[in-house]
Order: C-alpha cells, then structure tokens, then sequence
C-alpha cells in the first residue's frame, strides 16, 4: 500500500500543473479558434470535421468545454471556462479549396495535443500557414488531359481527344482569369461553360473525329461542382442538415449556371444539342 502511495504521489508530483486562464486569456483563444473555424470552413473542410477540431484545440489549450454552431456562411463558437462563458461570430468567406491548409490544421491539432502550447504559439503557427497551389500551367494542361481522357474512354478517336484538350483547356484558363479577378463564382462558371462549349461546337462543324459530340460533352467536366456536393452529402450524413442545405444549393446553382453557359453557346452556333 505504501509503495502504492508512494508512486501515486510521485505521478502527481511529475503531473503537468493545470491551465489557469484569466478573462483576457479566454478571449484570446476563442479569437483564435474562430479563425481556426473561419480557414478550414473556407478552404472546403466538411462540418463535422469544422466542429470536431475547434473543440479538440479549444480542450488543449485549456477550456472546460467549447461549442461549434455552423452555418452557410458563418461560424459561431462558445467558450466555456470555469463558469464563464463567451461566445463570438465571425463571417465566412470562399477562398477556394485548398487541402494543404486543412491537414496543416489537423497536424497542428495534434501538436497542441502532445506537447502544451500557448495560444500565442497556436496562433502564430496558424497564421503562418498559407495555401499552397499547383503552377496554373500545369493545372490547365493536367485538367485538359482529364477531360480529353474522358472523351477517349467514352470512345473518340485521336483528333476527339486533341479538340477536347484544346477547348478544356482554354475554359481552364479562362475560368482562373476570371477567378484571379474575383468575378462571381456563378458568372465564372456560366461564361466558362459558354467558352468551352462554343471552342467544342467546332468539332461538330466541321466533322472533326469519329465521334465529335463526344468533345461538346467532355470539355465541360471541368466544372462539375463535385467537392461541394460530396461535402453536402457529408453533412446530410451527420447531422448538419442546415449547411447540408445551402452547400447541395450552392452546387445545384452552379450546375444550373453551367447548364445556362452550354446552351447560350447552342443558340448562338445554332447545333440543336450533343448527339
């Protein structure tokens, strides 16, 4: 019994001493768990994730509990610490997706789970991540290719797959010119399916390949809002029904745009539809 004792005392005397937060410092973390919230719902992470890493790094750095409202373009956050609670709101902007700077998140989650950290500290390592992007002319040749594949699988020939790499293509760039200026997301898409379409419709002119529709079919599949739909599906999933909601219309009002950019582009080459 006395060695047990003795060992006990040894553990809480080797034992971490407990955080003690004053107002300020209460403050301070839930500003910076809001701008935690903020970049990972901007950067395309899903809801449930949002409200399970806010609340990890809220316990880690000291909070008896912490609270993750969501909404479509919003995020609200309550601390709780010693019977004092505070709460905050901020707005959420679209900053495009970007999974580096969500696993940079994740990976400073468990930093501050393993070995204490100040919210200075988190806060400084949290501003110091910053998106990481592919060079745009890889990005434009990689999409082409996609999507010239596409149209090779579904059975065009050569000249199919160069016509639909050209017009995927020249969509791609024209879509992050447009992006790079900060148009609408929903005009982007529609002036993109308008561009790529009207680029295709001349393999339908002039005959070009064994299957020329194939190339008005496949240089739009650039555009197929699939993130945001998987992510409404996720939601719908576990329980966020409301975000679940505006993200699955969010994505059924850029489907709807591109349908608009496609069939602008028939009226105007006067081709009655893709077969």
């Amino acid at each position: 019994m006395d060695k047990l004792l003795s060992s006990a005392d040894n553990q809480t005397a080797h034992s971490p001493a407990p955080i003690v937060l004053s107002k300020t410092d209460q403050t301070d973390i839930l500003r910076v768990l809001v701008l935690l919230a903020m970049r990972l719902m901007q950067h395309g992470a899903e809801s449930k994730l949002v409200e399970q890493t806010t609340t990890r790094m809220g316990i880690a750095l000291g909070l008896d509990s912490v609270e993750v409202a969501l909404t479509g373009n919003a995020v609200i956050i309550t601390s709780l610490y010693k019977g004092r609670c505070k709460t905050t709101t901020r707005r959420v902007y679209d900053r495009g997706i970007n999974m580096h700077v969500v696993c940079e998140i994740q990976r400073l989650i468990l930093k501050a789970e393993q070995q204490p950290l100040s919210h200075q500290n988190v806060s400084q390592l949290l501003e110091a991540i910053e998106p990481q992007k592919y060079n745009r002319w890889l990005v434009i040749l990689m999409v082409g290719m996609a999507c010239a594949s596409f149209s090779h699988l579904l059975g065009g020939d050569w000249q199919v797959f160069l016509m639909t790499m050209l017009s995927s293509s020249v969509a791609m760039a024209f879509r992050q010119e447009m992006a790079k200026r900060h148009h609408s997301v929903l005009l982007t898409f529609s002036l993109t399916a308008f561009l790529a379409t009207l680029i295709a419709s001349l393999a339908v002119r002039y005959h070009i390949g064994n299957e020329p529709h194939l190339v008005m079919a496949a240089s739009v599949l650039l555009l197929v809002p699939g993130f945001p739909l998987i992510n409404a599906v996720s939601d719908f999933v576990k329980g966020h029904i409301g975000i679940g909601m505006s993200r699955w219309f969010m994505a059924t009002l850029l489907s709807f745009c591109v349908a608009m950019g496609i069939a602008l582009a028939l009226m105007v080459t006067g081709i009655e539809g893709w077969l």
